[in-house]
């Protein structure tokens, strides 16, 4: 799966030259972050202008639309994560009223997904981490904050600086005892 500046999302197999699909034609928004969900069965795009776009992977027209396009943030969505079976997602990005992290229920309608909104980091949050052994989120800011969510309390557990500048990798390791942050120094 591949996401440009221009905003376009073309999906491609190891073997065949040419794309399988063009989810996504150039002139939208520049693609922040792209992933599978852990079946394989859909691919998530988040841009730049806030959006959170969803596909089911198994398409065979040419240009498949998204079964799901919602504005998540009102700046830009700079990452998300599908949670359980991929009916869960949860976003980071800048909003205007900093509910910069937010959790969204892809089984109903627009109107009433957003499921909790954080109030976190200053200017925006900028990775986004699930760990799904504690059912946690863990995020980074641009100004170098990290904060842990527990997601079934639907509440920040801790907020500690971490860098001097906006945080910008996640990594948890496979048992979940360490993560590793990332910075723009």
């Amino acid at each position: 799966l591949t996401g440009a500046q221009d905003g376009s999302v073309r999906m491609f197999e190891w073997t065949r030259p040419q794309q399988l699909v063009c989810f996504q034609q150039a002139g939208n928004a520049r693609v922040t972050r792209m992933y599978f969900n852990s079946q394989g069965n859909k691919c998530g795009v988040a841009d730049g202008e806030g959006f959170l776009s969803i596909w089911q992977v198994n398409q065979t027209t040419s240009n498949p639309k998204p079964y799901l396009n919602w504005q998540c943030h009102s700046k830009t969505t700079s990452d998300f994560a599908f949670i359980t079976s991929s009916s869960l997602v949860a976003t980071s990005g800048q909003s205007n009223d900093n509910r910069n992290v937010c959790l969204w229920d892809t089984l109903v309608s627009s109107a009433n997904s957003l499921i909790h909104a954080f109030t976190c980091h200053d200017h925006g949050a900028t990775v986004l981490q699930y760990a799904p052994k504690h059912q946690l989120l863990i995020s980074g800011g641009r100004k170098g904050y990290i904060c842990i969510f527990d997601i079934r309390q639907r509440q920040i557990l801790y907020t500690f600086h971490a860098h001097e500048s906006a945080v910008k990798a996640l990594a948890l390791d496979t048992s979940e005892d360490y993560f590793v942050t990332g910075s723009a120094e």
